[in-house]
Protein backbone atom coordinates (compact mmCIF):
# COMPACT_ATOMS: atom_id res chain seq x y z
CA UNK A 1 0.00 0.00 0.00
CA UNK A 2 2.60 2.53 0.64
CA UNK A 3 4.94 2.05 -2.45
CA UNK A 4 0.80 2.24 -4.34
CA UNK A 5 0.32 5.62 -2.67
CA UNK A 6 3.71 7.08 -3.38
CA UNK A 7 3.28 6.60 -6.87
CA UNK A 8 0.10 8.26 -6.91
CA UNK A 9 1.40 11.35 -5.15
CA UNK A 10 4.47 11.04 -7.91
CA UNK A 11 1.94 11.28 -10.11
CA UNK A 12 -0.41 13.73 -8.91
CA UNK A 13 3.29 16.27 -8.30
CA UNK A 14 3.77 15.69 -11.92
CA UNK A 15 0.59 16.24 -13.05
CA UNK A 16 0.28 19.46 -11.08
CA UNK A 17 3.72 20.89 -11.24
CA UNK A 18 3.14 23.12 -13.75
CA UNK A 19 0.14 25.25 -11.83
CA UNK A 20 2.21 24.61 -8.63
CA UNK A 21 4.99 26.09 -10.36
CA UNK A 22 2.50 28.88 -11.93
CA UNK A 23 1.41 30.00 -8.58
CA UNK A 24 4.24 30.00 -6.72
CA UNK A 25 5.42 32.63 -9.38
CA UNK A 26 2.34 34.27 -9.57
CA UNK A 27 1.40 34.98 -5.35
CA UNK A 28 4.58 33.65 -3.78
CA UNK A 29 2.82 30.48 -2.60
CA UNK A 30 4.29 27.01 -2.79
CA UNK A 31 7.65 28.45 -2.42
CA UNK A 32 8.91 27.51 0.73
CA UNK A 33 9.35 24.28 2.90
CA UNK A 34 10.21 21.77 -0.65
CA UNK A 35 12.62 19.96 0.96
CA UNK A 36 11.54 19.82 4.81
CA UNK A 37 8.28 18.28 3.17
CA UNK A 38 9.35 16.45 0.48
CA UNK A 39 12.38 14.20 2.50
CA UNK A 40 10.64 14.47 6.39
CA UNK A 41 12.88 16.91 7.79
CA UNK A 42 11.61 17.79 11.18
CA UNK A 43 13.05 18.66 14.13
CA UNK A 44 15.26 15.76 15.90
CA UNK A 45 13.37 16.18 19.39
CA UNK A 46 16.15 16.00 22.33
CA UNK A 47 14.73 14.13 25.55
CA UNK A 48 12.40 11.35 26.32
CA UNK A 49 9.72 13.15 27.78
CA UNK A 50 5.69 11.70 26.53
CA UNK A 51 5.67 13.84 23.32
CA UNK A 52 1.83 15.66 21.85
CA UNK A 53 2.45 16.10 17.96
CA UNK A 54 -0.62 18.61 16.90
CA UNK A 55 -0.64 18.68 13.35
CA UNK A 56 -2.74 22.10 11.68
CA UNK A 57 -3.20 22.60 7.95
CA UNK A 58 -2.70 26.62 7.96
CA UNK A 59 -3.63 29.73 10.29
CA UNK A 60 -6.95 28.97 11.34
CA UNK A 61 -5.84 25.69 12.99
CA UNK A 62 -2.94 26.55 13.95
CA UNK A 63 -4.68 29.50 16.16
CA UNK A 64 -7.56 26.97 17.46
CA UNK A 65 -4.80 25.06 19.36
CA UNK A 66 -4.28 27.74 21.78
CA UNK A 67 -6.88 26.61 24.05
CA UNK A 68 -5.83 22.83 23.90
CA UNK A 69 -2.09 23.66 24.31
CA UNK A 70 -2.91 26.00 27.45
CA UNK A 71 -5.32 22.97 28.82
CA UNK A 72 -2.33 19.99 28.46
CA UNK A 73 0.77 22.49 29.41
CA UNK A 74 -1.40 23.13 32.43
CA UNK A 75 -2.66 19.35 32.97
CA UNK A 76 0.07 17.63 31.78
CA UNK A 77 3.52 19.80 32.92
CA UNK A 78 5.56 17.31 32.08
CA UNK A 79 4.84 16.29 28.45
CA UNK A 80 6.77 18.10 25.15
CA UNK A 81 4.35 19.48 22.59
CA UNK A 82 5.30 19.80 18.90
CA UNK A 83 3.20 21.56 16.23
CA UNK A 84 3.58 21.06 12.85
CA UNK A 85 2.04 23.16 9.97
CA UNK A 86 1.48 22.62 5.73
CA UNK A 87 1.51 26.30 4.96
CA UNK A 88 4.11 29.02 4.96
CA UNK A 89 2.02 31.29 6.64
CA UNK A 90 0.27 28.37 9.10
CA UNK A 91 4.06 27.75 10.23
CA UNK A 92 5.08 31.44 10.35
CA UNK A 93 1.83 32.09 12.72
CA UNK A 94 2.71 28.46 14.71
CA UNK A 95 6.51 30.40 15.30
CA UNK A 96 4.83 33.51 16.81
CA UNK A 97 1.73 32.06 18.92
CA UNK A 98 4.20 29.65 20.33
CA UNK A 99 7.81 30.29 20.46
CA UNK A 100 8.63 28.10 23.25
CA UNK A 101 7.63 24.96 21.41
CA UNK A 102 9.16 22.89 18.16
CA UNK A 103 7.24 23.90 15.11
CA UNK A 104 7.78 22.52 11.73
CA UNK A 105 6.93 21.92 7.85
CA UNK A 106 4.77 18.47 7.93
CA UNK A 107 5.79 16.23 5.82
CA UNK A 108 4.24 15.42 2.66
CA UNK A 109 2.55 11.85 2.78
CA UNK A 110 4.93 9.99 1.13
CA UNK A 111 5.95 7.13 2.91
CA UNK A 112 9.75 7.60 3.60
CA UNK A 113 8.84 11.43 4.65
CA UNK A 114 6.77 10.56 7.01
CA UNK A 115 9.09 7.56 8.46
CA UNK A 116 11.63 9.96 8.91
CA UNK A 117 9.39 12.49 10.38
CA UNK A 118 7.90 10.45 12.63
CA UNK A 119 11.79 8.64 13.93
CA UNK A 120 12.66 12.22 14.56
CA UNK A 121 10.02 13.50 16.41
CA UNK A 122 8.80 10.03 18.11
CA UNK A 123 5.44 11.00 18.87
CA UNK A 124 3.33 9.30 21.70
CA UNK A 125 0.17 10.88 20.74
CA UNK A 126 -0.21 12.79 16.88
CA UNK A 127 -3.23 14.83 17.17
CA UNK A 128 -4.76 15.66 13.54
CA UNK A 129 -6.38 18.66 13.79
CA UNK A 130 -10.17 18.38 12.28
CA UNK A 131 -9.24 16.22 9.24
CA UNK A 132 -5.81 15.64 8.00
CA UNK A 133 -5.74 11.62 7.68
CA UNK A 134 -2.78 11.04 5.73
CA UNK A 135 -2.48 6.90 5.32
CA UNK A 136 1.66 6.91 5.32
CA UNK A 137 1.89 9.75 8.27
CA UNK A 138 -0.91 7.57 10.53
CA UNK A 139 0.84 4.20 9.68
CA UNK A 140 4.11 5.25 10.57
CA UNK A 141 3.13 6.52 14.19
CA UNK A 142 1.01 3.63 14.73
CA UNK A 143 4.60 1.52 13.18
CA UNK A 144 6.34 3.47 15.83
CA UNK A 145 3.98 2.41 18.59
CA UNK A 146 2.20 5.48 18.77
CA UNK A 147 -1.22 6.49 19.36
CA UNK A 148 -3.20 8.80 15.92
CA UNK A 149 -6.16 11.16 16.87
CA UNK A 150 -8.59 13.55 15.29
CA UNK A 151 -9.00 16.61 17.91
CA UNK A 152 -11.84 18.88 17.15
CA UNK A 153 -12.92 16.35 14.00
CA UNK A 154 -15.19 18.57 11.48
CA UNK A 155 -16.27 16.35 8.55
CA UNK A 156 -18.53 18.47 5.94
CA UNK A 157 -21.07 17.05 3.20
CA UNK A 158 -18.64 17.81 0.46
CA UNK A 159 -15.32 15.81 2.44
CA UNK A 160 -17.79 13.17 3.90
CA UNK A 161 -18.92 12.42 -0.15
CA UNK A 162 -15.17 12.64 -1.32
CA UNK A 163 -14.16 10.23 1.17
CA UNK A 164 -16.93 7.91 0.79
CA UNK A 165 -16.08 7.36 -2.50
CA UNK A 166 -12.58 6.36 -1.20
CA UNK A 167 -13.80 4.70 1.46
CA UNK A 168 -12.34 1.26 0.00
CA UNK A 169 -8.58 2.38 -0.39
CA UNK A 170 -8.77 4.66 3.01
CA UNK A 171 -10.87 2.45 4.41
CA UNK A 172 -7.67 1.05 6.99
CA UNK A 173 -7.04 4.15 7.91
CA UNK A 174 -9.82 5.12 9.42
CA UNK A 175 -10.04 1.98 11.43
CA UNK A 176 -6.30 2.75 12.55
CA UNK A 177 -7.14 5.87 14.41
CA UNK A 178 -7.43 5.32 18.28
CA UNK A 179 -9.52 8.21 18.33
CA UNK A 180 -11.62 10.97 16.85
CA UNK A 181 -13.01 13.93 19.04
CA UNK A 182 -15.59 15.36 17.08
CA UNK A 183 -18.17 18.63 17.58
CA UNK A 184 -21.18 17.29 16.88
CA UNK A 185 -23.43 14.11 16.54
CA UNK A 186 -23.67 14.84 12.96
CA UNK A 187 -20.06 15.20 12.37
CA UNK A 188 -19.71 11.71 14.42
CA UNK A 189 -22.29 10.13 12.05
CA UNK A 190 -20.26 10.87 8.79
CA UNK A 191 -16.97 9.29 10.75
CA UNK A 192 -18.83 6.00 11.70
CA UNK A 193 -20.02 5.77 7.74
CA UNK A 194 -16.31 5.64 6.93
CA UNK A 195 -15.49 2.80 9.55
CA UNK A 196 -14.06 4.62 12.44
CA UNK A 197 -15.49 2.27 14.97
CA UNK A 198 -18.28 4.07 17.30
CA UNK A 199 -16.41 3.16 20.47
CA UNK A 200 -13.51 4.89 19.47
CA UNK A 201 -15.89 8.59 18.90
CA UNK A 202 -16.82 10.88 21.29
CA UNK A 203 -18.48 14.76 20.74
CA UNK A 204 -16.52 16.91 22.60
CA UNK A 205 -17.33 19.70 20.85
CA UNK A 206 -16.01 22.30 19.36
CA UNK A 207 -12.78 23.61 20.23
CA UNK A 208 -13.24 26.84 18.50
CA UNK A 209 -15.71 28.88 21.35
CA UNK A 210 -12.96 27.57 24.00
CA UNK A 211 -10.70 30.37 24.70
CA UNK A 212 -12.07 33.39 22.32
CA UNK A 213 -11.73 36.72 23.50
CA UNK A 214 -14.84 38.42 24.77
CA UNK A 215 -13.59 41.54 26.32
CA UNK A 216 -13.18 44.61 23.78
CA UNK A 217 -10.80 46.35 26.60
CA UNK A 218 -8.51 43.51 26.05
CA UNK A 219 -4.59 44.95 25.68
CA UNK A 220 -4.23 43.69 21.77
CA UNK A 221 -7.33 45.53 20.46
CA UNK A 222 -6.85 48.54 22.29
CA UNK A 223 -3.16 48.61 21.34
CA UNK A 224 -4.72 48.03 17.60
CA UNK A 225 -6.92 50.72 18.08
CA UNK A 226 -4.36 53.06 19.08
CA UNK A 227 -2.12 52.23 16.05
CA UNK A 228 -4.94 52.33 13.61
CA UNK A 229 -6.10 55.32 14.68
CA UNK A 230 -9.22 54.79 15.43
CA UNK A 231 -11.51 56.91 18.05
CA UNK A 232 -14.25 55.70 20.55
CA UNK A 233 -16.52 57.86 19.27
CA UNK A 234 -16.31 56.28 15.55
CA UNK A 235 -18.41 53.27 14.24
CA UNK A 236 -16.21 50.35 12.96
CA UNK A 237 -17.36 48.18 10.14
CA UNK A 238 -14.81 45.12 10.14
CA UNK A 239 -15.36 43.32 6.53
CA UNK A 240 -12.60 40.06 7.82
CA UNK A 241 -11.35 36.74 6.17
CA UNK A 242 -12.52 38.04 2.84
CA UNK A 243 -11.44 36.74 -0.33
CA UNK A 244 -11.78 37.72 -4.38
CA UNK A 245 -14.75 40.16 -4.36
CA UNK A 246 -15.77 40.38 -1.26
CA UNK A 247 -13.29 43.48 -0.69
CA UNK A 248 -15.74 45.42 -3.29
CA UNK A 249 -18.55 44.28 -1.40
CA UNK A 250 -17.34 45.79 1.68
CA UNK A 251 -16.23 48.95 0.56
CA UNK A 252 -19.54 49.57 -2.01
CA UNK A 253 -21.79 49.13 1.51
CA UNK A 254 -19.09 51.41 3.42
CA UNK A 255 -19.43 54.14 0.89
CA UNK A 256 -23.06 53.63 0.87
CA UNK A 257 -23.34 53.92 4.69
CA UNK A 258 -20.80 56.75 5.05
CA UNK A 259 -22.86 59.22 2.95
CA UNK A 260 -25.45 58.88 6.26
CA UNK A 261 -23.09 57.83 8.68
CA UNK A 262 -20.01 60.14 8.51
CA UNK A 263 -18.51 58.66 11.64
CA UNK A 264 -18.20 55.43 10.07
CA UNK A 265 -14.61 53.47 9.56
CA UNK A 266 -13.85 50.48 7.65
CA UNK A 267 -11.52 47.92 9.04
CA UNK A 268 -10.66 45.42 6.11
CA UNK A 269 -8.63 42.11 6.59
CA UNK A 270 -7.98 39.94 3.14
CA UNK A 271 -7.98 35.90 4.24
CA UNK A 272 -4.82 35.12 2.32
CA UNK A 273 -1.16 37.16 2.67
CA UNK A 274 -0.88 37.11 -0.80
CA UNK A 275 -3.57 39.19 -1.33
CA UNK A 276 -2.87 42.19 0.70
CA UNK A 277 -0.70 44.36 -1.95
CA UNK A 278 -4.09 42.96 -4.27
CA UNK A 279 -6.14 44.80 -2.25
CA UNK A 280 -4.30 47.66 -1.31
CA UNK A 281 -4.52 48.74 -4.86
CA UNK A 282 -7.88 48.69 -5.23
CA UNK A 283 -8.58 50.50 -2.65
CA UNK A 284 -6.33 53.07 -3.93
CA UNK A 285 -7.43 52.26 -7.71
CA UNK A 286 -10.96 53.14 -6.12
CA UNK A 287 -9.30 56.71 -4.67
CA UNK A 288 -9.50 55.32 -1.09
CA UNK A 289 -6.83 56.82 1.31
CA UNK A 290 -5.74 53.62 2.82
CA UNK A 291 -4.05 53.37 6.34
CA UNK A 292 -1.75 49.78 6.26
CA UNK A 293 -1.15 48.05 9.03
CA UNK A 294 2.04 46.71 8.38
CA UNK A 295 3.59 50.01 7.54
CA UNK A 296 1.96 53.14 8.29
CA UNK A 297 1.56 55.30 11.21
CA UNK A 298 -2.33 56.16 11.24
CA UNK A 299 -1.74 59.18 13.46
CA UNK A 300 -0.14 60.97 9.59
CA UNK A 301 -3.37 61.13 8.62
CA UNK A 302 -5.06 62.52 11.20
CA UNK A 303 -7.46 65.86 10.46
CA UNK A 304 -8.03 64.32 6.89
CA UNK A 305 -10.53 62.47 5.58
CA UNK A 306 -10.97 59.09 7.06
CA UNK A 307 -8.42 56.80 5.34
CA UNK A 308 -9.74 52.66 5.15
CA UNK A 309 -8.28 51.00 7.41
CA UNK A 310 -6.59 47.28 5.54
CA UNK A 311 -5.18 44.81 8.15
CA UNK A 312 -2.51 43.40 6.20
CA UNK A 313 -0.48 41.21 9.43
CA UNK A 314 -1.20 37.75 10.19
CA UNK A 315 -2.36 36.50 13.12
CA UNK A 316 -4.31 39.57 14.22
CA UNK A 317 -7.43 39.37 12.93
CA UNK A 318 -9.14 37.94 16.54
CA UNK A 319 -8.21 41.05 18.18
CA UNK A 320 -9.03 43.10 14.97
CA UNK A 321 -13.02 41.96 15.55
CA UNK A 322 -12.99 43.59 19.18
CA UNK A 323 -13.19 46.91 17.16
CA UNK A 324 -16.39 45.69 15.15
CA UNK A 325 -19.68 46.88 15.97
CA UNK A 326 -20.62 46.01 12.93
CA UNK A 327 -18.55 42.30 11.74
CA UNK A 328 -18.96 41.23 8.07
CA UNK A 329 -17.59 37.60 7.95
CA UNK A 330 -16.00 36.94 4.77
CA UNK A 331 -15.47 33.34 2.84
CA UNK A 332 -19.03 33.51 2.46
CA UNK A 333 -20.48 35.44 -0.33
CA UNK A 334 -19.55 33.82 -3.21
CA UNK A 335 -19.96 29.96 -3.68
CA UNK A 336 -17.13 27.62 -3.40
CA UNK A 337 -15.28 29.05 0.02
CA UNK A 338 -17.79 27.22 2.88
CA UNK A 339 -17.45 30.64 5.22
CA UNK A 340 -15.13 31.58 7.64
CA UNK A 341 -15.15 31.29 12.01
CA UNK A 342 -18.21 34.10 13.11
CA UNK A 343 -17.88 32.83 16.16
CA UNK A 344 -14.84 35.22 16.88
CA UNK A 345 -17.02 38.39 16.57
CA UNK A 346 -19.89 37.00 17.91
CA UNK A 347 -18.12 36.60 21.44
CA UNK A 348 -17.35 40.37 21.70
CA UNK A 349 -20.88 40.69 20.85
CA UNK A 350 -20.57 42.88 17.19
CA UNK A 351 -23.69 42.58 14.86
CA UNK A 352 -22.51 39.75 13.07
CA UNK A 353 -23.17 39.45 9.07
CA UNK A 354 -22.07 36.75 6.56
CA UNK A 355 -23.64 35.40 3.24
CA UNK A 356 -25.27 32.79 2.00
CA UNK A 357 -22.29 29.97 1.61
CA UNK A 358 -21.42 28.88 5.09
CA UNK A 359 -20.96 25.41 4.53
CA UNK A 360 -18.62 25.06 7.41
CA UNK A 361 -19.40 26.47 10.15
CA UNK A 362 -23.22 25.06 9.33
CA UNK A 363 -24.21 24.53 12.88
CA UNK A 364 -23.01 27.34 14.55
CA UNK A 365 -24.79 29.00 11.46
CA UNK A 366 -27.83 27.59 12.33
CA UNK A 367 -27.90 28.24 16.40
CA UNK A 368 -27.19 31.88 15.98
CA UNK A 369 -29.80 32.14 12.96
CA UNK A 370 -32.40 30.52 15.30
CA UNK A 371 -31.65 32.44 18.60
CA UNK A 372 -31.51 36.15 16.18
CA UNK A 373 -27.73 36.01 17.16
CA UNK A 374 -26.50 36.90 13.20
CA UNK A 375 -28.11 37.55 10.04
CA UNK A 376 -27.50 36.06 6.40
CA UNK A 377 -27.40 38.25 3.77
CA UNK A 378 -28.20 36.38 -0.08
CA UNK A 379 -25.64 39.27 -2.07
CA UNK A 380 -23.62 42.69 -2.18
CA UNK A 381 -26.69 44.65 -2.31
CA UNK A 382 -28.21 43.00 1.22
CA UNK A 383 -24.89 43.55 2.65
CA UNK A 384 -25.20 46.99 1.86
CA UNK A 385 -29.29 47.36 3.64
CA UNK A 386 -28.42 45.05 6.38
CA UNK A 387 -25.38 47.46 7.37
CA UNK A 388 -27.40 50.55 6.90
CA UNK A 389 -29.89 48.75 9.13
CA UNK A 390 -27.87 48.10 11.75
CA UNK A 391 -26.33 51.70 12.06
CA UNK A 392 -30.05 53.22 11.63
CA UNK A 393 -31.51 50.77 14.13
CA UNK A 394 -28.37 50.60 16.77
CA UNK A 395 -30.50 49.12 19.46
CA UNK A 396 -31.55 46.19 17.68
CA UNK A 397 -27.98 45.57 16.48
CA UNK A 398 -26.69 46.13 20.00
CA UNK A 399 -29.17 43.05 21.25
CA UNK A 400 -28.77 41.20 18.33
CA UNK A 401 -24.68 41.07 19.29
CA UNK A 402 -25.65 40.18 23.06
CA UNK A 403 -27.56 37.19 22.24
CA UNK A 404 -24.72 35.79 20.01
CA UNK A 405 -22.27 36.84 22.69
CA UNK A 406 -24.16 34.67 25.12
CA UNK A 407 -24.60 31.54 23.24
CA UNK A 408 -20.81 31.56 21.67
CA UNK A 409 -19.88 31.67 25.42
CA UNK A 410 -21.91 29.16 26.88
CA UNK A 411 -20.52 26.82 24.38
CA UNK A 412 -17.34 26.09 26.35
CA UNK A 413 -15.64 23.29 27.74
CA UNK A 414 -14.98 21.37 24.68
CA UNK A 415 -10.62 21.62 25.43
CA UNK A 416 -11.49 20.08 28.61
CA UNK A 417 -13.24 17.14 27.18
CA UNK A 418 -10.79 16.63 24.50
CA UNK A 419 -8.09 16.52 26.82
CA UNK A 420 -10.00 13.97 28.56
CA UNK A 421 -9.82 11.89 25.68
CA UNK A 422 -6.28 12.31 24.44
CA UNK A 423 -5.35 11.58 28.49
CA UNK A 424 -6.79 8.44 27.98
CA UNK A 425 -4.68 7.23 25.25
CA UNK A 426 -1.59 8.22 26.96
CA UNK A 427 -2.60 6.15 29.64
CA UNK A 428 -3.49 3.31 27.75
CA UNK A 429 -0.23 3.72 25.79
CA UNK A 430 1.27 3.27 29.57
CA UNK A 431 -0.24 0.42 30.46
CA UNK A 432 0.71 -1.20 27.11
CA UNK A 433 4.79 -0.79 27.63
CA UNK A 434 4.11 -1.82 31.62
CA UNK A 435 2.68 -5.32 30.25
Amino acid sequence: MPIVLNLIYLGLLAVLSPLIAFRAWKTGKYREGWVEKLVGRAPHRADDRPCLWFHAVSVGEVLLLRPLIAEFARRRPGWEIVVSATTSTGLEVARKTYPDLITFYAPFDFSWATHRAVARIRPTILALVELEVWPNLVRSVKQAGGRVAIVNGRLSVQSHKGYRRLRGPLGKTFRRLDSVAVQTEEYADRFADLGVPRTKIRVTGSVKFDGLEANRGNVKTLELRKALGLTSSEIVFVAGSTMEGEEAAALASYRRARATHPGLRLVLVPRHAERFAQVAEFLVAQGERVVRRSRADASAWQGEPPAVILVDSLGELGAVWGLADVAFVGGSLYAGRGGQNMMEPAAFGASVLFGPHTGNFRETVEQLLYRDGARRVADADELTRALLEDLDEPEAAATRGATARAFVLAQNGASSRTFAEIDRLFESRLQELAR
